[in-house]
């Protein structure tokens, strides 16, 4: 688990496709403890699982799924990442919940000023906008941010000054491809009202919970 409060920004430093899948090697500095082999590293909010460690770079084996999935499939050297190593049971939760497990990608429709303050608005496959919420939590590119307004296929997030300079976002621009994960809450209850399961006349139904008097 992770809190999408990024730790670092790394540079993408080799990217070997095999077959469907790929070896991706990231330098980054991490203060604190060091990173082991083994050790969990989210990268642009995808968990990836450290296999190789030389001097402050560090090797991901990267599977298809996560390839066909995610905005590492166009990954490069030179590119800038977000970097947030897993989450302690010690550690404060100053973000959300994140699991690293991508759902979608989303592309910049549009970014504007606000004074000091930068709007994006982020188009996403219709599927996906159930599990986004006004004032709820969104993690893009592995960074835990508010939603500020979703549309039909479209929401919106503004980023402090703060955010923008200690992540990528400053680097951002329409047309871009981002990696979102949605809130966990929302997919799970989600699930237990049937909205994923349709046909199979099972999980719980709002007129379930009325007649148990939840409603």
């Amino acid at each position: 688990m992770f809190t999408g409060l990024i730790e670092t920004v790394g540079t993408i430093v080799r990217v070997e496709k095999s077959g469907s899948a790929a070896t991706l090697s990231a330098s980054a500095t991490f203060n604190g403890d060091a990173v082991r082999i083994g050790d969990s590293i989210a990268i642009n909010g995808v968990c990836l699982t450290v296999t190789g460690i030389s001097g402050d770079v560090h090797l991901f084996d990267v599977s298809p799924e996560t390839l066909e999935r995610t905005s590492l499939r166009s990954a490069r050297p030179g590119v800038r990442v977000n970097m947030e190593r897993a989450l302690k049971l010690s550690d404060r939760l100053g973000g959300h919940i994140v699991s690293g497990h991508v759902d979608c990608v989303a592309t910049i429709a549009q970014q504007r000023r606000i004074g000091d303050n930068t709007v994006f608005h982020f188009r996403v496959p219709r599927e996906f906008i159930r599990f986004i919420a006004p004032k709820g939590s969104v993690a893009i590119d592995g960074i835990s941010l508010t939603v500020n307004g979703v549309e039909e296929d479209s929401f919106s997030v503004n980023i402090i000054p703060h955010t923008a300079a200690n992540t990528t976002l400053h680097q951002r621009k329409p047309g871009d491809e981002v990696n979102i994960e949605t809130d966990i809450l929302a997919k799970y209850v989600d699930r237990l009202l049937g909205a994923s399961g349709k046909g199979q006349g099972s999980g719980v139904t709002l007129d379930l919970l009325a007649k148990k008097g939840f409603l």
